[in-house]
């Protein structure tokens, strides 16, 4: 199974409204669209490899839940500060914890539902002014606009999705 379903995230060099509105709709129905494809499933397919040599699809719902719970962590950092650094993370270890293997996946689901329902809700209410400011990533040493993040995290929502519907099939 291919590490990148969609292909690798190639951001615009000019991010349109209609790109913006775009990621907001995948925003607004990933949660649902997530749980409908995990909901059923059964604790040894929740064990499996998302692909080879992977975290399993139960860690993968417990990191797109941190991820994008960082995601909003960013958007109301950049609203109320200038330029904020913010804090990198170190996503495998966190999946190494032992919630990633044992909570369930039910607590992320509805935790990404409400983080989705409120990212969606800042979105689209933002004016360009809003949409232009960015934060500082340390990792990268790039400044990141809300712009930019936006069409990340819906193509995280979707990349990971294939993954793990891809691994079900």
């Amino acid at each position: 199974m291919q590490q990148f379903p969609i292909g690798k995230l190639k951001l615009p060099e000019t991010i349109s409204k209609s790109d913006l509105e775009e990621a907001i709709t995948v925003l607004k129905l990933f949660p649902e669209q997530l749980k409908q494809l995990v909901y059923t499933l059964k604790e040894e397919q929740l064990e499996m490899p998302y692909r080879e040599g992977s975290w399993t699809i139960r860690q993968l719902i417990h990191h797109i839940s941190d991820s994008h719970h960082h995601a909003y962590n960013r958007i109301r950092w950049t609203l109320t500060e200038d330029t904020p650094t913010i804090k990198a993370y170190d996503q495998d270890a966190y999946a190494s914890m032992d919630d990633y293997n044992t909570a369930p996946i039910v607590w992320s689901l509805t935790h990404i539902e409400i983080l989705h329902q409120k990212m969606v809700a800042i979105l689209s209410n933002l004016g360009e002014e809003e949409w232009n400011r960015s934060y500082h990533h340390p990792e990268t040493d790039l400044d990141v606009s809300l712009k930019a993040l936006a069409l990340t995290y819906a193509w995280h929502s979707l990349h990971h999705y294939a993954h793990i519907k891809n691994a079900l099939t």
